[in-house]
């Protein structure tokens, strides 16, 4: 999958809610994620199609969801950046 060109004031752009859902639940599952940010679409029976649907509805979880994407991708990139520069042993 490629990834977005980023913009300055805005690192979502580019990016769907479906994307970075997608990304949460490989990454994490829905148990961490309903741990992380408890609401019924991601404990009980979740599916991307309806936490999509209560997600565009909310603005509250939504944005939870997003800020939580944004964090997770800076870590990511810390982690794949702290491998590069790590010399040979």
């Amino acid at each position: 999958m490629s990834t977005p060109v980023s913009h300055p004031r805005d690192p979502l752009h580019g990016i769907t809610l479906e994307t970075i859902l997608t990304q949460l639940v490989e990454r994490h599952g829905w148990d961490e994620m309903g741990r992380r940010i408890p609401i019924r679409c991601f404990l009980f029976d979740p599916s991307i199609k309806s936490s999509l649907k209560f997600l565009r509805k909310t603005p509250w979880a939504r944005s939870k969801v997003e800020d939580w994407f944004i964090i997770d991708q800076l870590d990511q990139e810390e982690s794949n950046t702290g491998r590069q520069s790590a010399p040979p042993a």
